[in-house]
């Protein structure tokens, strides 16, 4: 059996992952704790982070330009969430660098979730995020090319996408239930500290210093 850092596709070809200094690494997240507001076990997704359970547990993460994609098998319960950003295309084509790094974020959560017992005709998504929330961002429209790209990866995928809420100018605290596919969304139009803003500059930043290593293709 493959281990999270050994991601295959779904015909079993196994794909080269980034090495571990390289900046398009997705980890597994590790912050998990007991969230008291639900009284329930908790997982905290950060940038660059993902989460797969089989527990009744709640899926925590907070998004600015960042898109979170939440995926279930809708008779299992077996879900998961992740939480990234697509790399700058730094003058690339749009098949490129951005292309290949948001389809391996998104593969690697898929698999893991395969991995563990979920079946792919039974997949649902919800996606999140997008933000306008950055002003160095707002250029260069990250969160809208991150939303255009979740959308579209979903759809060649061929897993419905049963709620979404994407773009606009606000950060959104996400808490995703997958055992249940519960999702609640709490809009912070007021944000009182940087955390949310310095955690994605650094992330940015991190993806911009490395290159996509391994091919990774769609499958469909």
């Amino acid at each position: 059996m493959n281990s999270p850092s050994e991601p295959v596709d779904r015909s079993g070809t196994r794909y080269s992952r980034p090495a571990p200094d390289d900046g398009y690494v997705e980890g597994f997240a590790t912050n998990l704790y007991h969230d008291r507001s639900f009284d329930s076990p908790a997982a905290k997704i950060l940038p660059g982070e993902y989460f797969v359970t089989q527990k009744e547990m709640v899926l925590v993460t907070v998004l600015g330009s960042c898109v979170a994609a939440c995926i279930r098998d809708t008779e299992s319960g077996i879900g998961g969430m992740n939480h990234f950003m697509l790399p700058d295309e730094g003058g690339k084509d749009v098949a490129s660098n951005s292309a290949r790094y948001g389809t391996y974020a998104m593969e690697v959560l898929i698999n893991h979730l395969l991995k563990n017992g979920a079946r792919r005709n039974r997949l649902e998504a919800k996606v999140f995020g997008g933000g306008a929330v950055l002003e160095s961002l707002t250029s260069s429209n990250v969160g809208a090319r991150n939303a255009e790209f979740v959308l579209n990866f979903l759809q060649m995928e061929k897993i419905p996408v049963m709620a979404k809420d994407l773009l606009d100018s606000y950060p959104r605290k996400i808490y995703y239930f997958p055992n249940s596919g519960r999702v609640l969304v709490r809009k912070l139009h007021r944000v009182h500290n940087d955390t949310l803003f310095s955690r994605e500059k650094e992330y940015r930043s991190r993806l911009s210093r490395s290159e996509v290593a391994g091919d990774i293709e769609l499958f469909t």
